[in-house]
């Protein structure tokens, strides 16, 4: 499967503590780059970051742009500018978040493949974690994407997991927030982001896993992630 997710072996380092929200951000683009060197083995890397509203290339030239960004400021969540694709993503220390990067000789080649394995990997960590899911954009849901990841009981929908990738010559690298666990705060602080930035939002699709299974935490999802990487190849986890 050499133009998809997986090697014959991945490096899984689990990150113990942050760099910052910036910090982590810029961390996940210098392994690209060493990967494209060859200096990167494939490598997931897995952790729980600072307060973030990681705001889109496309959010920046929006006329709410300013009082978004202030708006989170205020709320103890630090502004930042991804270089992947999607709109904006607020998370915090509730959040897992994962940076799968690979060297590839030509990475556009099987790209798509990359975000169906990748949100198949999530969602079996998610459901061995006791919480349905299913793949697929919600309508209206926020930084809509067509391989997110969504919980369910049955009755309600509520996106969980973002995915997006970025492809340079050499490399690829495919990212993704998993709310595990959020506030009434968080969910507001989303609603009136997307208000400032007049772009289209269900607040019912604003979810976390602990909705569907309440003893769920970031830590015990890391494991579950863990476990689903493992099923599908061998792993160096430190």
């Amino acid at each position: 499967m050499a133009e998809g997710l997986f090697t014959e072996h991945l490096e899984v380092v689990v990150q113990d503590t942050t760099f910052g929200a910036a910090q982590d951000l810029d961390y996940a683009l210098r392994l690209l780059a060493a990967a494209r060197e060859g200096a990167v083995a494939p490598t997931v890397r897995i952790y729980r970051p600072r307060p973030t509203a990681a705001f889109g290339q496309r959010d920046v030239r929006l006329s709410g742009y300013a009082a978004a960004t202030s708006r989170c400021r205020e709320a103890g969540y630090t502004p930042v500018v991804r270089r992947s694709g999607g709109r904006v993503a607020v998370y915090d220390e509730g959040a897992v978040i994962i940076d799968h990067v690979q060297p590839h000789p030509d990475p556009i080649v099987g790209s798509q493949d990359r975000y169906q394995e990748f949100s198949a990997v999530i969602a079996d960590a998610l459901e061995r974690a006791g919480v349905r899911t299913g793949i697929g954009e919600l309508p209206g849901e926020y930084c809509a994407g067509e391989h997110s990841v969504f919980g369910t009981d049955g009755v309600h929908r509520a996106k969980l997991v973002g995915v997006a990738q970025r492809v340079i010559a050499g490399a690829w690298l495919i990212s993704a927030v998993v709310s595990v666990e959020d506030t009434a705060s968080l969910r507001t602080l989303i609603t009136d982001v997307y208000d400032d930035l007049e772009l289209p939002l269900d607040p019912g699709t604003i979810g976390a896993a602990t909705d569907f299974s309440p003893a769920l935490t970031p830590d015990t999802l890391i494991e579950h992630l863990v476990w689903a990487y493992g099923r599908r190849t061998d792993l160096t986890v430190r």
